[in-house]
């Protein structure tokens, strides 16, 4: 793909040897859109004649007027199958399909043939193949003879069989190359007709280019990796890290074997495209191969058990994407329509679009592991005005993808012009070719829908180079963002054919696009606001959305300032804010609200986390006081950049002071005490409430009742008599203690009989007794002073005889 498009001109055969490689793979996998399907005819059609009379085909010609489309719709006839789609000479065309006899009469002498037509000179004229319902002799051509004709015999009411007509291309009456119409139909008689007619024909086209032109096509495809939001804000605590909680099982369907974006990837790695990825996609799928929570009925969480089913798909990809240009959206493919339309006049909505292109270029580059261009903005199905172009270029992006019945061609213009289109102010549109763009859409589950799709989109491709043979153009096919499963093997079956056998094309990134030699006739003015198609404009996110989206982002700002760890909350938010704008939403405006609800509400959910803890009334005595506040934080982190504040209802009775800080621990709670001084008695009313460092409001007020009750001078009369009397006893109990210890022990022997026979032993005695104020034989109650309440008794002489001193 880099060699043909650094070489504009240079024949094809480098680039088909370079895929042919692959063509196995692909063609397995669009199988069922190209195979044809065996001849089945009933055992009345083996018993017909083998031949028609001759005045059976001389009443065909003398027919009446063509009938009308009801009458030649009374058989259906089906073209399920063309291979090979852009046939060369010494090949064998096949044509397979289905007729059906939808009438309640049978049909006669019934026979199919190949019917080829004139060449389609224009792209109008191969857009109205599919405009006749009914035959139209001269335009639809005669049978092709005995080679491309199948005599059927009889065909009995609501009967059907298959066919397949084979003939060589040689004989296709093909004088130049061009597209050419190829037709088949089914002919005879009904039970109550006098003349067989044609009864029903289908149109294929087909291109035909025997050898390559002098000029081959420049064609750039956009093979879109594209998503709806699966994730959601939440987020659960795991061993290691926090474990994303998914919507539903969606994207596990789509990326299991057989699901959407998985034959994306798997069709397109042998494909020469470009490829336009959400980055919101990679990051969910990354998230999955590791643990992940689904959302189930009734809001149950159950564990994600696709893992492998994920890094298989990010395996895969990661190769078929390895030599290709790879095209970053902004993350979650925001709606730049409705940022244009609506958001505009919602402050901070444009602000998303930055922080989303530089989160989309750093997920591609850790997921993927290649470097992705950012320089591309693709508006929803290529529709431009100028606040559009405005708002897709203010993130950076110099590249705007539109489309061709969006900036309309002038109508003297005719030939299909280069895609690249300078516009002004340093901005190129790309407009990609509208036709090619819209083939692949409907049902193509339906082969006979596909095998249209895919002859159309290889006719168009082929008129295109014809229309000026000796001048290289280049051109850009942008589908639908989503395409399914049979439309994106249609897209590559067509691709494939072109690749292989297309000799009018030769396949470049949109890069080299974007850096081609602008058409100076094609149109280069963006359409005013009024051309926006009102269709569109009904899908597109109000204003009420991006109000919504502001609310929740000023919430979590908020939020953010109080975190010890603020990027655990920060990244799951912001991610899904961005999702709240995607393109999808368009589709479901109320599963969009449920969305940004559900994000809202469990923001709210978080910070209902930090919050005080109701109190009751209380009563306070004296000047001074504090009053105890708890915080509680149900969070698994710190909180902090807090402060407590209350309010008095009377600033006279209660001064509250100056505002706390607050600082509290993950799964804690915290008290703060507040000093209060009394000023008056009587009952208040505080409220205390919580503030960011910023004086934003945190959470609910709590409002609680104080009772003040100042202390009186009687009741200070009353403490201090008390007290003085204290300390008078005190003092009492302290002099007689004093006295006591200066006496002699009341147990020691006497003095007297110690000293017995000593001369002057008696007077010694009777000198010391006297000023203890009593003697040992002294009777009645010991002395006050005596701690001991000792008697005369208990001290006796030890003769018995007992001495009693007068005092």
């Amino acid at each position: 793909m880099a060699e043909t498009a650094q070489t504009p001109g240079t024949p094809i055969a480098p680039v088909r040897r370079r895929w042919a490689a692959r063509r196995t793979a692909v063609l397995a996998a669009s199988l069922p859109l190209l195979a044809g399907v065996a001849v089945q005819i009933p055992a009345e059609a083996a018993a017909a004649p083998a031949a028609l009379p001759a005045s059976s085909a001389s009443s065909l010609r003398a027919a009446p007027a063509a009938p009308t489309a009801d009458e030649s719709r009374e058989v259906s006839v089906s073209i399920t199958g063309l291979t090979p789609s852009a046939p060369g000479k010494g090949d064998t065309v096949t044509i397979s399909g289905r007729v059906g006899n939808r009438t309640s009469s049978d049909i006669t002498e019934a026979r199919l043939a190949l019917r080829p037509g004139a060449q389609l000179t224009t792209r109008s004229a191969i857009d109205r193949t599919d405009s006749h319902a009914a035959y139209v002799p001269g335009v639809d051509g005669e049978e092709l003879g005995d080679e491309g004709t199948v005599k059927i015999g009889d065909l009995p009411s609501g009967a059907g069989f298959s066919f397949t007509l084979s003939v060589p291309a040689d004989k296709l009456p093909f004088d130049e190359p061009g597209v050419y119409q190829l037709g088949v139909s089914l002919s005879g008689r009904m039970a109550d007709e006098a003349y067989g007619r044609v009864l029903g024909i289908e149109r294929a086209v087909l291109p035909w280019q025997p050898s390559a032109p002098e000029q081959a096509t420049q064609l750039t495809f956009l093979w879109p990796l594209i998503s709806s939001p699966h994730i959601t804000a939440r987020t659960e605590s795991g061993d290691r890290q926090r474990v994303p909680v998914f919507e539903d099982d969606a994207l596990e369907a789509e990326i299991a074997s057989g699901g959407r974006l998985q034959q994306m990837v798997a069709l397109g790695r042998e494909l020469p495209v470009t490829w336009v990825v959400d980055p919101d996609l990679l990051a969910s799928v990354e998230a999955m191969t590791g643990n992940y929570k689904v959302l189930a009925e009734g809001g149950r969480e159950i564990a994600g058990k696709s893992q492998a089913d994920a890094r298989k798909w990010l395996h895969e990809l990661r190769q078929a994407v390895e030599d290709a240009e790879v095209v970053a959206l902004p993350f979650g493919d925001p709606d730049l329509a409705s940022l244009a339309h609506r958001g505009k006049k919602v402050s901070g909505a444009l602000s998303h679009l930055g922080p989303a292109t530089e989160l989309g270029q750093m997920t591609v580059e850790t997921t993927l592991l290649t470097q992705p261009s950012t320089d591309f903005a693709w508006p929803v199905e290529g529709a431009v005005d100028p606040s559009i172009v405005s708002v897709a270029t203010s993130a950076g992006a110099h590249n705007v993808i539109a489309r061709s019945d969006s900036m309309r061609e002038p109508d003297s213009l005719n030939h299909t012009p280069t895609a690249v289109r300078p516009v002004g102010g340093g901005t190129t549109a790309i407009v990609a070719d509208a036709r090619l763009s819209k083939l692949f859409q409907g049902d193509l589950t339906r082969a006979d829908n596909s095998t249209q799709a895919v002859q159309r989109f290889l006719a168009h491709t082929q008129s295109i180079t014809a229309q000026q043979p000796g001048r290289q153009r280049s051109i850009v096919v942008a589908p639908q963002r989503m395409p399914t499963v049979s439309q994106a093997q249609a897209m590559a079956a067509a691709l494939d054919t072109l690749q292989l056998d297309g000799r009018w094309v030769e396949f470049m990134s949109l890069t080299e696009a974007a850096e081609a030699d602008p058409d100076p006739q094609a149109s280069r003015k963006v359409p005013g606001r009024s051309s926006y198609p009102d269709s569109l404009r009904k899908r597109e996110l109000r204003t009420e959305s991006f109000e919504e989206i502001r609310a929740i982002r000023t919430t979590l700002e908020d939020f953010k300032s109080i975190l010890s760890e603020p990027a655990r909350v920060q990244t799951p938010f912001n991610s899904a804010l961005l999702r709240s704008m995607s393109v999808s939403w368009r589709h479901d405006h109320e599963a969009a609200a449920e969305y940004r609800d559900s994000v809202g509400g469990y923001l709210e959910e978080l910070t209902g986390g930090v919050r005080l803890i109701e109190k009751s009334d209380m009563k306070l005595s004296g000047r001074s006081a504090t009053i105890p506040v708890t915080v509680q934080n149900n969070l698994l982190q710190d909180v902090e950049n807090l402060e407590l504040r209350l309010v008095s209802g009377r600033r006279i009775g209660l001064d509250v002071g100056e505002a706390q800080p607050v600082t509290v621990e993950g799964g804690h709670s915290q008290s703060v005490k507040v000093p209060t001084t009394a000023k008056a008695n009587g009952r208040t009313w505080v409220e205390a409430r919580l503030y960011t460092e910023d004086g934003d409001p945190w959470g609910d007020p709590m409002r609680f009742q104080v009772e003040v009750t100042e202390i009186t001078s009687a009741v200070m009369l009353v403490i201090s008599g008390g007290v003085l009397l204290v300390v008078l006893a005190g003092v009492r109990m302290y002099t007689q203690r004093k006295r006591i210890g200066d006496r002699p022990d009341p147990d020691a022997p006497l003095e007297r009989e110690r000293q017995a026979g000593e001369p002057g032993a008696s007077d010694a005695s009777e000198g010391a007794a006297e000023p203890r104020g009593g003697s040992a034989g002294e009777t009645g109650a010991g002395q006050a002073g005596d701690p001991a309440g000792n008697t005369g008794a208990g001290r006796r002489d030890p003769s018995g005889a007992g001495e009693k001193v007068e005092r």
